[in-house]
């Protein structure tokens, strides 16, 4: 039996929230799981990842695989660093600095990313403002 921790979709059409669970992986994805243990919804600004930290650490633990899509919403959280971190045997005081070190990091650049965006916004404004405004009347050439 291959446990592997995936998403399961549910929600409306068109607005879909997502179960992290864990599952056998003969399982059918809307189907049978053996535990739920975060979800994930996309649509809001920004998104929401809950997750129940100590669940995910037993399982994959106990050798499930987390899917692609799984794996980068727990390295968003900072779970699959701690997972590494724990897996080399790192004790508990060195997790603990480096997770803090990995959350100041991961501060920075969501102010960076905004920055960014705001930037890029004021840009495309500046530029349809451009294109929006009437072309000065050309002069007749004089020959």
């Amino acid at each position: 039996m291959a446990v592997k921790l995936r998403l399961q979709r549910g929600g409306k059409k068109k607005q879909p929230i997502y179960r992290i669970v864990a599952a056998d992986s003969r399982f059918k994805r809307d189907g049978r799981f053996l535990e739920r243990v975060g979800s994930y919804n996309p649509n809001t600004n920004p998104m929401t990842i809950d997750v129940k930290e100590p669940r995910i650490m037993y399982w994959l633990g106990v050798g499930a695989t987390p899917t692609d899509t799984v794996r980068n919403l727990l390295s968003r959280k900072g779970i699959m660093l701690k997972w590494y971190l724990k897996k080399k045997g790192k004790d508990e005081a060195t997790i603990t600095l480096e997770f803090e070190k990995w959350q100041a990091v991961q501060e920075l650049k969501l102010q960076k990313e905004k920055e960014r965006k705001t930037r890029r916004k004021a840009a495309k404004k500046k530029v349809a403002a451009a294109l929006a405004a009437p072309p000065a009347a050309e002069a007749p050439a004089q020959a």
